[in-house]
């Protein structure tokens, strides 16, 4: 079974808790002081106090691309002069930390709680992963859902995120467990709302109109609707060949009465750039995936609420 190390500075309750006996079937673990009641838990007001909006991002389809749309967006915000926090709440596969370059960082304790690692010196790109916690990087995640669920409540309450104008939620696929816990324990904070991710063929659009469902019925705002993978700009022609069909997701958005926010092509620069942990942003910006990736950035920007920004 994954365990979650003894790596941070300090012995942090999530690991002694992993390493010391299994959950409570509420989520709970020894020495936990929280209500008794799940559905009576509360964040600590003081470590979301400073984060001025909150986005999911969703889907209900694996293997869309929702990582590399997070990290895309993170990258894209901080170039708009924004400060921003990932929450990586995909606990069986963090892929947040490689793609930006920071796996095998520590977390360590601090006054107000975990200190988040800074992807960068200015220190305006925050992360927090199951990855920093693991004891091996290839380790598995074999825990059950109340387990996931407490675990996903103590990023929540007790990570120090600071001053940020954006906290993404890297989400896991599906509507399951993971998801009605990030969900509830955001909802004190009133999360601007999800950006759900597709690609264009009908199996993933099917999956995805599902996860629109999901956000209906938890009563979570859907900002926008962003198709990913949606054709292959060739790099020496700039021909689009549409290899996963084309405008699933631009039609769904369209049928869901919600707004579609573009399409992102594959494109080999990208995919180069996360797997080598590069600024995308700033070092392709000729790309066919560029101008796709900061208007995204910019439709997000707009949905601030009026006042807020």
């Amino acid at each position: 079974m994954g365990q979650v190390s003894g790596r941070p500075s300090q012995d942090m309750s999530v690991g002694s808790a992993c390493d010391h006996g299994e959950w409570a079937a509420e989520g709970r673990y020894e020495g936990d002081t929280r209500p008794s009641s799940p559905l009576s838990f509360r964040p600590e007001p003081g470590n979301l106090a400073g984060v001025r909006h909150i986005v999911l991002v969703l889907s209900g389809k694996g293997g869309v691309g929702k990582s590399t749309i997070s990290t895309e967006l993170a990258l894209a915000l901080r170039h708009a002069g924004k400060k921003v926090g990932i929450l990586d709440v995909d606990l069986c596969g963090p892929s947040i930390p490689r793609m930006l370059r920071a796996q095998g960082r520590a977390v360590h304790q601090g006054d107000s709680g975990w200190v988040p690692v800074f992807v960068d010196r200015e220190q305006s790109i925050s992360l927090m992963s199951v990855g920093f916690l693991l004891e091996q990087p290839d380790e598995a995640v074999v825990w059950r859902g109340p387990k996931k669920n407490a675990l996903i409540k103590q990023f929540v309450s007790d990570v120090a995120w600071g001053q940020l104008d954006y906290l993404l939620v890297d989400t896991p696929p599906g509507t399951s467990d993971e998801h009605m816990a990030v969900v509830d324990a955001l909802r004190p904070h009133s999360p601007l709302g999800a950006l759900v991710v597709t690609t264009p063929q009908a199996v993933s659009v099917g999956d995805v109109r599902r996860e629109l469902t999901f956000c209906r019925k938890v009563g979570l705002r859907v900002i926008g609707l962003v198709e990913n993978m949606s054709g292959f700009v060739c790099p020496h022609c700039s021909e689009c060949t549409n290899v996963f069909s084309k405008g699933g997701g631009e039609e769904l958005a369209r049928h869901a009465g919600v707004p579609f926010l573009g399409s992102v092509p594959l494109d080999p620069e990208l995919t180069r750039s996360l797997e080598d942990g590069r600024d995308f942003i700033q070092d392709f910006p000729d790309s066919p995936a560029f101008p796709a990736l900061s208007s995204i950035a910019q439709k997000i920007l707009s949905e601030t609420p009026a006042g807020l920004s």
